[in-house]
């Protein structure tokens, strides 16, 4: 292992252990704004390697740093037959909650003076707030990161200036042939027949005009097989170009693994980085977004081929679930490449952002111990006293998210199930960038 590798996957490690610790902040700020007592602010678990009081609240690192947690006063009500001066003790973390309540016998006495600082007696919209903050953190730290990419470095955008004219057609099944050229027998492409050349750009396809690839190539594979025509603007002037196109099975732009018939012109665009506005960023970002939460839904599905690989010796799926240590390695593995600095460097950031969107979406799941389990906790609240006033009913009592403990714990032990298949697959059997 190279110090360059090593260096990479310490560096990644160190930015999920900074977004951990924000993530934490994320619940500790809202929670002093409010009132909460804080008594500790802890990144990892386990025993103390390090902390410092500051006021009322211990900030310190913990000897297993693969989590964090907050300990706030009051997070669970007391139960009717307890000490009404003794409350349950429970933190934000998962694993630090587990820990807690498999002890079952923590308490936390309430100071003087404390009597309105503790959690469970907060309005229910300001227990949602303190609990979604840390996704809001991580989310908002994978919009940074993504902006940080996309407005100062730019991504790469497909310009409809001509990169290459295919000289012939190579069929679907050889096109992934290496060294794959061009025979006697293979056909000319419509491009090389029409006489197209490199720098030509497209400016129109059949009488309407194109402002990007994208829509040429839409238009191009819409129209199918048959005559067209294109106007190209080369060396400063519009030329009108007839060409005959052909039909093709080409991947589909939407499902890459199936092939559909389409027309087909021979040529490829140029590719060039482009720096993007905010708007774009906001776009990107909701669409990411949108794409983290389905692929939420179907991580049973992808759990089985980690298992599978894990097990079996199946190629791991690239777009499937990643654990700490699998992405350290990504991080080791892209650090030693040959790639240029610059793009090592928006390699890390994005891998960055896109751990912190799924962490974020991760954690709103609405199951106990996520922080998804408290603000849903929380909103049911809202809405039990909501009703309440609407009927005019005698106001209900708090909401002791502790009644599901049972499915806190089996939850739990899945968490802790997929965390170390995970961590095995990505020993055993990791993603590689290579494929």
């Amino acid at each position: 292992m190279s110090w360059v590798y090593l260096a990479g996957f310490l560096l990644l490690f160190v930015g999920l252990m900074v977004s951990i610790a924000l993530h934490e902040i994320g619940h500790l700020v809202p929670a002093k704004i409010f009132g909460v007592r804080v008594t500790q602010y802890m990144v990892g678990f386990g025993g103390t390697f390090w902390s410092r009081r500051r006021g009322e609240t211990e900030y310190g690192v913990k000897h297993i740093p693969l989590g964090g947690y907050i300990r706030m006063i009051g997070m669970l009500p007391p139960r009717a037959s307890d000490d009404p001066n003794k409350l349950r003790s429970v933190s934000t973390g998962p694993w630090q909650s587990l820990i807690e309540n498999a002890r079952a016998v923590a308490s936390e006495e309430i100071r003087p003076g404390d009597e309105n600082r503790v959690f469970y007696r907060k309005p229910w919209w300001q227990k949602v707030i303190i609990m979604a903050g840390g996704p809001f953190m991580n989310f908002l730290l994978a919009f940074v990161l993504f902006a940080v990419v996309m407005m100062g470095f730019g991504v790469l955008v497909q310009k409809p200036v001509l990169s290459v004219v295919n000289r012939c057609v190579i069929p679907v099944a050889q096109a992934q042939e290496p060294e794959r050229e061009c025979r006697p027998s293979d056909p000319l492409t419509p491009a090389a027949k029409a006489g197209l050349l490199p720098k030509d750009r497209i400016v129109a396809v059949d009488g309407t005009r194109v402002g990007g690839w994208e829509a040429a190539q839409k238009m191009i594979r819409d129209h199918g097989a048959g005559p067209a025509t294109l106007v190209v603007e080369r060396g400063g002037r519009e030329l009108t170009v007839g060409v005959e196109l052909i039909a093709q099975d080409r991947p589909d732009l939407q499902d890459p693994d199936k092939l559909v018939k389409v027309g087909f012109l021979g040529v490829q665009p140029t590719q060039v980085m482009e720096r993007q506005g905010p708007g774009y960023v906001i776009s990107e970002m909701w669409e990411m977004t949108r794409r983290t939460a389905v692929a939420m839904v179907d991580i049973p599905h992808k759990m089985v081929g980690v298992w599978n690989a894990a097990f079996s010796g199946e190629k791991r799926d690239p777009n499937g679930p990643i654990g700490v240590v699998g992405a350290g390695r990504i991080g080791g593995e892209i650090a030693a490449s040959s790639a240029p600095l610059e793009n090592k460097i928006i390699f890390f950031i994005n891998l960055l952002a896109g751990l912190n969107l799924a962490v974020g979406m991760f954690n709103l799941i609405p199951l106990l111990p996520l922080d998804g389990g408290h603000i849903a906790g929380g909103l049911w609240e809202g809405l039990k006293r909501a009703w309440a006033r609407i009927t005019r009913r005698p106001t209900p009592g708090y909401v002791d998210v502790a009644k599901l403990l049972p499915l806190t714990y089996a939850m739990a032990l899945v968490l802790l199930f997929m965390g170390g298949l995970l961590i095995f697959a990505d020993i055993v059997n990791p993603i590689r960038l290579s494929g």
